[in-house]
């Protein structure tokens, strides 16, 4: 495994973490979602399978997170997320293990990104997971307001919204309202046509943060081979172990199917 720093296009350190298989059968990038970073289990359960079927995978902290690559979390948006999976993928296209087209996967805020990216350069993708996906800045924008009447309010008149981190014990996240004013630009359905490389969705039918019903209509239009799992009593981050072997064996059993689609 190689680590190294990389510049994106503001000239922010990104930390990658390079896997290389011997021999390569394919590529794989992996990406975390919002405040996530490349170590939490739900990423590595998707990069294991990756490697145990031959694919190199490039993981990586996105800047504005609480990974290793700089910016401060309450300055997170969708459009930096999305720069900087597009910067990492062209820093892969100048190394020698590059190999197109390559495979892309995404939890939640890392989803959609993927999904961004496949609908603006199909050509690059072979396949696509978007795990556990937001939609569209839209949908997310009402599925905030099922804490209340008075939270997107709020949040707008402070300025910024806090929550105690899970996966970070003793971390408070602040996220500022401009990260949802950014995100009502995004929408995967308007192109969603562009997606015609198979599709692998994942979800838990407890996930309150992009529940099975916003995967339902994404699903439901895409046009090519596709596939929707629900894990039950998964939530958003499927972490409990039996979740986590679920994502894994699904996910296996997806990549083994690839090249036969």
């Amino acid at each position: 495994m190689l680590k190294i720093f990389i510049k994106n296009r503001k000239n922010q350190n990104i930390a990658v973490i390079v896997e290389k298989a011997e021999p390569q059968k394919g590529l794989a990038f992996v990406m975390h979602g919002l405040g996530g970073f490349k170590e939490q289990p739900h990423i590595q359960a998707m990069a294991e399978a990756f490697k145990e079927n031959g694919y190199s995978v490039i993981g990586f902290d996105t800047t504005n997170t609480f990974g290793e690559s700089e910016g401060k979390y309450e300055d997170a948006t969708v459009t930096n997320y999305y720069e900087d999976l597009e910067d990492v993928v062209d820093w892969a296209k100048e190394q020698d293990w590059y190999q197109k087209p390559f495979i892309l996967a995404g939890h939640s805020l890392g989803g959609i990104c993927t999904a961004l990216y496949a609908e603006k350069y199909p050509e690059n993708v072979l396949a696509l997971a978007p795990i556990a996906t937001a939609v569209s800045g839209q949908l997310m924008k009402e599925n905030y307001s099922r804490y209340g009447e008075d939270y997107l309010k709020k949040w707008q008149e402070i300025g910024y919204f806090e929550s105690p981190s899970v996966s970070r014990p003793g971390v408070i996240k602040r996220i500022k309202w401009q990260f949802l004013e950014d995100s009502l630009q995004y929408d995967l359905l308007p192109q969603v046509k562009n997606l015609k490389m198979p599709v692998l969705l994942i979800v838990g039918d407890k996930d309150m943060s992009t529940p099975v019903t916003q995967q339902q209509i994404l699903f439901k239009v895409l046009p090519g081979i596709k596939e929707l799992h629900i894990i039950k009593g998964a939530d958003h981050n499927f972490r409990a172990p039996e979740y986590l072997v679920e994502l894994r064996q699904i996910f296996d059993q997806w990549l083994r199917k690839i090249y036969n689609f």
